[in-house]
C-alpha cells in the first residue's frame, strides 16, 4: 500500500485534512502570542531593529502580525492564500519598505518561523506538530523567494531611475548647469572630495545595456566619484575624487572605442566641471586636425585646432591663460619668443636678431615656460605659444578699434 500523505503536502494540492480546522482556530487565537514573542525576539537579536525610531517598530510589529496572518490563511485554504512579500508588507507604509534592506526583511522571515516553530506544540495536536511545522518552511520559503523577487524588481527600477538621472546631471554639466544640479549629484552618491576631470570618447560598436553597467562598475573603480552618459556614439564619463584623476581616466581607455579620447582640464567641485565638458567635447570635434595625437589627449593641448575650429572657449583660454600672462611678464619674453619662433626656432638667429647673447635666449626661453607652463623649444608646444600671440595681438586690436 502506498504510504499516507503528509496533511501539509493535502493542503498544497487544495486538501484538507479532519484536523486542520482545530489548528488554525488555535493559530488565530495565539496570533497575538506569536507577534509578541517574534517583537521581543527581533529586540534582542537584532541591532537594526533596535536602532529604528518607535513608529517604525510599530510598523515591523505589523508586518510580522501580517505575515502570520497570511500564513494562516494559507494553511486553512492553501488554493486561495497568498505568499506574497508585497502582500505582506501593504500593512506598513511604503517609506519602510525602502529603509529595511533584503537582509532585514530575511531575517525577520527567519525569526517569525522560528517563533511560530518553537511554538508548534502549544498550537497543534501532538499527531499535527510535524505538519504544521512542514507548512510554516514552506510557506516562509515561497516568502523569501517572494522577498528577494521584490527586490530585485526594485533595485532595477532604481537602477533604470539612476541611469536616467545620471544621463540628465551629464547633459546638465555640458549645457552649464542650473541651480537643481548638485542636488541631483548628491542623489546620486557623489561625496564631493577632490577634484573633478571630465574624459569623453567613442562608445564601442557594440554598447548595449550590460557594457554600460560595466562601464559604470569600472569607473567607480577607478575613482571615489564618477558619472556616466551615453549621448548616441559618444561617452561622457565625469571622474571625481582625490588622487590622480588623469590615471584614473587612463585606466579607463580599454572601456572606448576605437579613436581619440580627451581630457577636459581638471576642475575643483563638480558644479564647475561645465568648462571641463565643454573643453573636452570642443576636443572631440577639433582633434582630427592632429592626426599624432596622443591617446587620450588633453584638451587644452589641441588649443590651436579648437581655435581654427571656430571654439570660444579656446580662444579665451590662449588670451587669458598664455598670451596676458607672457605680456605681464615683460616685453623682452615676447620680442624673445617673436623672434625664437620667426627664426625658425633657431637660438643663434633669435640672439642675432636680439643682440644678445645665446645664452640669454636660452634663459628667456625658459623663463617663458615657466611663466605659462609652455616650452617653446618643444615643437607642439611651441606651435601653441605661436597661436596664443596671434590671437592676443588680435584681441588687442579688436579692443583698440572698438574704442576709436
Amino acid at each position: 500500500m502506498p504510504s499516507p500523505e503528509p496533511a501539509a503536502a493535502r493542503q498544497r494540492r487544495g486538501g484538507r485534512d479532519t484536523g486542520s480546522s482545530d489548528v488554525v482556530r488555535r493559530l488565530r487565537g495565539g496570533t497575538d502570542m506569536l507577534t509578541t514573542e517574534a517583537l521581543r525576539r527581533l529586540d534582542a537579536e537584532l541591532d537594526w531593529y533596535r536602532d529604528l525610531a518607535a513608529e517604525d517598530r510599530s510598523w515591523i510589529g505589523l508586518v510580522a502580525q501580517a505575515g502570520i496572518a497570511a500564513f494562516i490563511n494559507w494553511y486553512e485554504t492553501p488554493e486561495e492564500g497568498s505568499y506574497n512579500a508585497q502582500e505582506i508588507f501593504r500593512a506598513a507604509p511604503p517609506e519602510l519598505t525602502r529603509s529595511i534592506s533584503l537582509q532585514h526583511t530575511l531575517q525577520l522571515v527567519r525569526i517569525v518561523v522560528e517563533v511560530v516553530e518553537d511554538n508548534a506544540v502549544k498550537l497543534a495536536e501532538e499527531g499535527q506538530q510535524a505538519d504544521l511545522r512542514e507548512a510554516v518552511l514552506v510557506y516562509s520559503r515561497e516568502v523569501a523567494f517572494s522577498a528577494a523577487e521584490v527586490y530585485a524588481r526594485a533595485a532595477e527600477s532604481r537602477g533604470a531611475w539612476d541611469a536616467r538621472l545620471e544621463a540628465l546631471v551629464v547633459d546638465s554639466l555640458i549645457r552649464g548647469g542650473d541651480e537643481t544640479l548638485r542636488s541631483r549629484i548628491s542623489a546620486l552618491g557623489w561625496s564631493g572630495k577632490g577634484g573633478t576631470l571630465v574624459v569623453v570618447g567613442q562608445a564601442p560598436p557594440d554598447m548595449d545595456e550590460r557594457r554600460t553597467a560595466d562601464l559604470r562598475r569600472a569607473c567607480r573603480r577607478a575613482a571615489q566619484d564618477a558619472l556616466v552618459g551615453i549621448q548616441g556614439e559618444r561617452v561622457v564619463v565625469v571622474l571625481g575624487g582625490e588622487g590622480d584623476l588623469r590615471a584614473a581616466a587612463s585606466s579607463l581607455l580599454p572601456r572606448f572605442g576605437p579613436g581619440p579620447v580627451v581630457l577636459g582640464p581638471e576642475a575643483g567641485e563638480v558644479g564647475d566641471a561645465g568648462r571641463s565638458a565643454r573643453a573636452a567635447l570642443a576636443g572631440m570635434l577639433a582633434v582630427a586636425a592632429w592626426p599624432g595625437a596622443p591617446r587620450p589627449v588633453l584638451a587644452d593641448e589641441l588649443l590651436p585646432e579648437r581655435m581654427l575650429n571656430g571654439d570660444p572657449l579656446a580662444r579665451r583660454t590662449l588670451v587669458q591663460e598664455l598670451y596676458r600672462p607672457l605680456v605681464a611678464a615683460g616685453r623682452p619674453l615676447v620680442q624673445t619668443l617673436e623672434e625664437y619662433l620667426a627664426q625658425g626656432r633657431s637660438l643663434e638667429g633669435a640672439a642675432r636678431a636680439l643682440y644678445v647673447h645665446p645664452n640669454t635666449v636660452r634663459y628667456r626661453l625658459r623663463r617663458i615656460g615657466q611663466v605659462v607652463g609652455w616650452d617653446p623649444t618643444d615643437a607642439r608646444e611651441g606651435l601653441v605659444l605661436q597661436i596664443a600671440l596671434a590671437v592676443g595681438r588680435l584681441s588687442e586690436s579688436a579692443v583698440a578699434h572698438r574704442g576709436v
